[in-house]
């Protein structure tokens, strides 16, 4: 369900002469550079990539950071990075240095699959040389810690059929850990929410509302805040629906005075090929106006254009 696919006739060879020449000399043909690079999908990317330094010695990712500026850049040098290599990446500066991104956290880890999860560790060992846990747990504490390291497990239950009296009992054991309890037993919301299926959390919160007479998000907001907060809404919404999480992500990055452009980028890119096509769905359906619409508002330049391409389409 992605914007972007594979690109068809294709051909490497064509595309890496035809961005050296966009990039060679003085100025540089930006138009150029971002047709070809948003209507490719990466594993070809990868192979232009390869063609480009096999024609040229030259790197072409280098080339762009070298010939580009600004968001433009970023975005171009994203669409370059493969998918897990971008979310190790993504996750390493959300890490390093002062201050920890705790939304780049919060994002990454709550919408991907158990198998992305352990695909990410892999490659964040192969490339950093160091292990995603012990960095995450350097960085992190508290009940948003644990949360994170049960997510980085990668260990939900498979999704095999759902036991109605399993469901019956996470509910109630959810509704006595919070709206029951004096204080909230944040360790149940954890367990529960890192490691059921998610067919079954789909019943777990319709029962919820039932026993309780509230949407889990309501007690989860009542009971808990900052980082523990916003990690554990960010799970729930993405095991109600991933695209819809998106959705709403893209809508905050936009809205109101100044474009979180970090976030754009990075949901636009690591969504593109995936579920891009759901996601601007739920959008317009829950935002009245088309994700195509509010990118042309908020950004500008070959920027703007990049992204609209990515975007593939108005659903006005």
């Amino acid at each position: 369900r992605g914007t972007v696919t594979a690109f068809s006739p294709f051909d490497a060879r064509a595309d890496a002469e035809a961005l050296r020449k966009a990039m060679k000399g003085m100025g540089t043909d930006e138009e150029t550079v971002l047709k070809i690079l948003t209507s490719r999908n990466n594993a070809q990317r990868q192979e232009i990539a390869s063609a480009f330094k096999t024609l040229f010695g030259r790197d072409l990712v280098d080339d762009l950071k070298k010939e580009l500026t600004g968001k433009f850049e970023t975005l171009m040098v994203s669409l370059m990075r493969p998918a897990y290599i971008f979310d190790a990446h993504a996750l390493k500066h959300a890490i390093k240095g002062a201050g920890t991104n705790e939304k780049v956290l919060t994002e990454i880890l709550a919408s991907r699959t158990p198998a992305e999860v352990q695909q990410i560790k892999q490659v964040y060992l192969q490339e950093y040389e160091a292990n995603l846990e012990d960095k995450i747990t350097g960085e992190t504490s508290g009940h948003f810690q644990r949360m994170l390291v049960v997510l980085l497990q990668a260990n939900r239950d498979p999704d095999v059929g759902v036991d109605e009296g399993l469901v019956e009992q996470d509910a109630q054991v959810l509704f006595r850990a919070g709206e029951l309890k004096w204080g909230t037993d944040e360790e149940k919301f954890i367990t529960i929410l890192g490691t059921r299926s998610v067919s079954h959390l789909r019943r777990v919160f319709d029962k919820y509302m039932t026993i309780s007479g509230f949407q889990i998000e309501e007690t989860i907001d009542r009971e808990t805040s900052g980082d523990l907060e916003k990690l554990l809404l960010a799970v729930v919404k993405c095991i109600r629906s991933v695209p819809a999480y998106f959705a709403e992500t893209l809508y905050y990055s936009m809205k109101g005075a100044g474009t979180d452009d970090d976030t754009l980028i990075r949901v636009m890119v690591s969504r593109s090929e995936i579920d891009l096509l759901d996601i601007r769905r739920e959008f317009r359906k829950n935002f009245a106006k088309s994700l195509y619409q509010m990118i042309q508002k908020d950004t500008s330049g070959d920027y703007r254009k990049a992204l609209l391409l990515l975007c593939g389409g108005d659903d006005e």
